[in-house]
């Protein structure tokens, strides 16, 4: 090769990761740390590294990157299904964070799948971390991954562990605080519709109603647990309610349950809020389009998926090592299903 090809090629190509570490005197998983300004690195060390880029004129790539870490440049979530509006908003706000942070995405929708815990143990050897979703992977898999020191988010998990990030939204304050306004109307008799459940999120909303009802001197509530949450198991449940003795309120664990209660008030020729005040959970869209209009409690869906993101990218690339516990506000969200207001 002639002097003047190889100094075409200098001037069109780019140098490699490893051309790069040897010129720094340093390592390649140095050199992508430094880079990617990630990581524990000497100010003077991450100065040289950066020097001998801009000389050998190194364009980073994704792969070679991810190989010198020894990383995929994915991270999985692991739902127990996609369907309904709550799994998708917080995954839109996952995939969006993970987006701007430059990794890919595997989902893993574990309801109806053989083996499912063999999933996500597969998934986990193929990516760099994972979120986990409620009690999607069973407490021997969790622990598997923290033995394992994988990076690990866990968002809403029915039971609190020790290791991993944990997520999740405030449900006592809420709870007790919608109990309150409905008192306020002046119901005296509850249901509540899709719980307990032996999960946390729900059975804190189940103990903030008995809570304060009970504070109130009102009648405890009346609990009416799930079989599922299918459309079915749903809609029977609502309808074997409010086809015998309808409470005065009738208090669901999601907006989905809610709806569904709606319609069967409908179709039973029961009038939302005069002959029974019906609230929901999660504020999704279709809460504030209903008729009428569904009181609920908003949780920050889109926000516990982009959080979710974020920690996890913290843990693959070391900025952070202690583990996070972060609880994310709720707010009650007053509409037209629990009384008439001025």
């Amino acid at each position: 090769m002639s002097e003047q090809d190889a100094n075409d090629k200098s001037e069109h190509t780019s140098a490699t990761i490893y051309e790069v570490a040897r010129r720094a005197g340093v390592g390649i998983a140095t050199v992508s740390r430094a880079l990617r300004g990630t990581g524990s690195v000497r100010p003077a060390t991450r100065e040289r590294i950066l020097e001998a880029a801009r000389e050998l004129n190194f364009i980073p790539s994704r792969l070679g990157v991810s190989l010198a870490e020894g990383r995929h440049a994915a991270n999985g979530i692991v739902f127990p299904s996609l369907t309904g509006p709550y799994f998708g908003e917080v995954l839109l706000g996952y995939e969006e964070a993970a987006a701007e942070l430059k990794r890919s995405v595997i989902v893993v929708a574990a309801d109806g799948l053989d083996s499912a815990q063999d999933h996500i143990r597969d998934l986990a050897g193929r990516v760099d971390g994972m979120v986990i979703y409620g009690s999607t992977a069973e407490s021997e898999v969790v622990a598997e991954l923290i033995a394992e020191r994988k990076p690990t988010v866990l968002l809403s998990p029915r039971v609190l562990v020790d290791g991993p990030d944990v997520i999740t939204a405030e449900n006592t304050r809420s709870a007790g605080e919608l109990a309150e306004h409905l008192l306020a109307h002046g119901h005296r008799t509850f249901t509540f519709l899709g719980g307990p459940t032996g999960g946390r999120d729900i059975d804190e909303r189940w103990a903030a109603l008995v809570d304060t009802l009970a504070k109130a001197g009102a009648a405890a509530p009346r609990p009416v647990p799930l079989s599922g949450y299918g459309r079915a198991e749903v809609y029977a449940a609502a309808r074997a309610v409010l086809a015998q003795d309808p409470p005065d309120v009738l208090v669901c664990s999601h907006d989905e349950v809610a709806l569904a209660a709606l319609r069967v008030a409908r179709e039973l020729g029961l009038r939302v809020p005069d002959d029974i005040a019906v609230t929901g959970w999660d504020d999704v869209m279709a809460a504030e389009h209903s008729w009428p209009p569904l009181t609920t409690v908003r949780q920050p869906m889109r926000r516990m998926g982009e959080m979710a993101a974020r920690a996890l990218d913290e843990l693959i690339t070391g900025t952070r090592t202690g583990p996070l516990r972060q609880v994310l506000p709720t707010e009650v969200i007053i509409r037209e299903s629990c009384a008439h207001h001025p």
